[in-house]
């Protein structure tokens, strides 16, 4: 007999008001979730959370726990205690940790000891100073083998132990497609993906004084766009990559280039002279010279991150791939003062998104995201090219090879949507949905442990890959930003439910 499973929030800061707690509510409408309680740094606890369905408004109330560092593997015996309390006088069933990535792997452990099924926010891990350090950058990869021995022990002591990632382009209906399209022509023709080249930008216009006045997704500490949005990249390439593997064709080695933006480039890309002569309320606003800002910056991480990456089979390649991550990129931000609400969402903040998947000489697969924002008064189509929800896909295949197959097949939003109970829409809100309701399905019993989509197990390639580029940016720093060999890390799948067996990181060949 199935129950609705009472839900612990770990970090209730913008991103999980915007995203978690609206799927919690919808959740909670579908007797998924019982109760919600959130916890947080004390700043973040003053109030509860207000969260809600329409016409069902909700209040979270949010307890406190103390800031610890991130360097700090395991929870301080305060926070600990905390928590420890609150699971059992709220009777908590499942925990969602959703806070500042950098200390997810002590939240996330304690939860898999308790054997408190867990919903883990991406990136699994990252670490202060990942850009520029290459110990932290390899501590990345070391996590994951962290993650999966404390789940695989965990699973043994609770056998309905699970953990998902919260990486929501898996349950998009739109890249859910193209994984489909590519393992059917990998069925057909035993070829796999041969190239992959993919872009996606922020939509960010971060002023000069912003980044030194406003922490954002750990700039300051040493990291930045392939922590946050690059990893929805460094998930679904492979997952891509996955559908196309045949027997004799895993891959099992990833050459990795990275070459990225920081600070200092942004400010010779555009100067604070400039930011003056087209923000005329800047130059009253900012208290920096470039000089101040170029001093207070100089440990900061990566602003866009640009890869080259060979995907090998026993040395030779099977794909190449081109993957661009650019947080400053087109955006429709305007005249000061910022916009309330920092710079998560707002100030004219829009993602755009391209994928080019190519399978040999048989299929070409385009996946376009080209958004705008845009008033719902001004007659615009939100599923149209510049529409705030715009997605499409384009099928071509070798119809000469294969006459039974169409030339080319265009994918529009109506096409991409899904049916069932309740229909999944081709959006990123619709996707983040998906992923908490699957979870707390899973627990209530009406899914089946075989079909989530986004198991723990399942990340060790994205994790290797995050480690990869940001291995190669922290090596080109060290080298004073000149060019050095291409990182070359094994790229196989996770042993589970055994520990794995391979080298550590820190013992690869080829990566000096």
């Amino acid at each position: 007999m199935s129950s609705a499973v009472n839900v612990l929030v770990i970090g209730v800061g913008p991103h999980t008001r915007l995203n978690h707690l609206p799927a919690l509510a919808t959740a909670q409408d579908a007797g998924l979730a019982g109760t919600v309680t959130g916890v947080d740094l004390p700043h973040a606890a003053a109030c509860s959370a207000e969260y809600g369905t329409p016409g069902r408004p909700r209040r979270m109330p949010v307890i406190a726990v103390q800031p610890f560092p991130a360097s700090h593997r395991t929870l301080p015996g305060a926070v600990r205690q905390a928590l420890d309390d609150m699971v059992a006088r709220e009777r908590i069933g499942a925990v969602v940790v959703a806070t500042e990535p950098s200390v997810h792997l002590p939240y996330a452990l304690w939860a898999m000891e308790r054997g408190l099924p867990l919903l883990l926010d991406k990136p699994l891990t990252v670490h202060p100073g990942a850009s520029t350090d290459p110990a932290a950058a390899r501590a990345i990869a070391d996590d994951f083998d962290t993650l999966l021995g404390a789940y695989g022990a965990a699973r043994r002591r609770h056998p309905k132990m699970v953990v998902s990632v919260l990486s929501q382009r898996r349950w998009h209906p739109a890249f859910r497609r193209v994984r489909e399209l590519i393992a059917e022509v990998a069925e057909a023709t035993n070829c796999p993906v041969t190239s992959v080249q993919s872009s996606h930008g922020d939509g960010q216009w971060r002023l000069p004084d912003e980044l030194v006045d406003l922490g954002y997704h750990g700039f300051d500490r040493g990291y930045g766009k392939a922590a946050h949005s690059g990893y929805h990249h460094f998930d679904t390439v492979p997952w891509w990559l996955a559908a196309g593997e045949r027997a004799g064709k895993e891959i099992d080695e990833i050459e990795v280039h990275a070459a990225c933006t920081r600070p200092s480039d942004f400010l010779a890309q555009l100067t604070v002279a400039d930011h003056a002569r087209l923000l005329p309320a800047f130059a009253g606003r900012n208290t920096y010279t470039e000089q101040d800002l170029l001093r207070l910056t100089a440990g900061h991480g990566e602003v866009d991150v640009f890869l080259n990456v060979a995907y090998r089979h026993r040395g030779r390649v099977m794909a190449l791939g081109n993957h661009s991550l650019a947080h400053t990129s087109f955006s429709q931000r305007g005249p000061l003062p910022l916009v309330s609400g920092g710079l998560y969402k707002g100030n004219g903040r829009i993602g755009q998104e391209t994928h080019i998947v190519q399978q040999g000489p048989f299929q070409a697969v385009h996946l376009q995201v080209l958004q705008t924002l845009h008033g719902d008064d001004e007659g615009i189509d939100r599923r149209a090219v510049g529409g705030a929800d715009h997605v499409e896909l384009h099928v071509f295949r070798n119809n000469q090879a294969r006459p039974d197959w169409q030339r080319h097949q265009p994918l529009h939003f109506t096409d991409l949507i899904q049916g069932g109970d309740s229909m999944v829409l081709p959006t990123q809100r619709s996707a983040r949905t998906c992923a908490v309701t699957e979870f707390l399905a899973h627990l209530n019993g009406r899914i089946p442990r075989t079909e989530l989509a986004s198991d723990l197990a399942d990340h060790r390639r994205p994790a290797r890959l995050m480690a990869a580029a940001y291995l190669s940016m922290a090596r080109r720093a060290a080298n004073v930003g000149r060019p050095t060999a291409p990182v070359v890390l094994d790229f196989h799948r996770a042993a589970f439910p055994a520990e794995c067996s391979e080298r550590p990181l820190t013992a690869l060949g080829s990566t000096r």
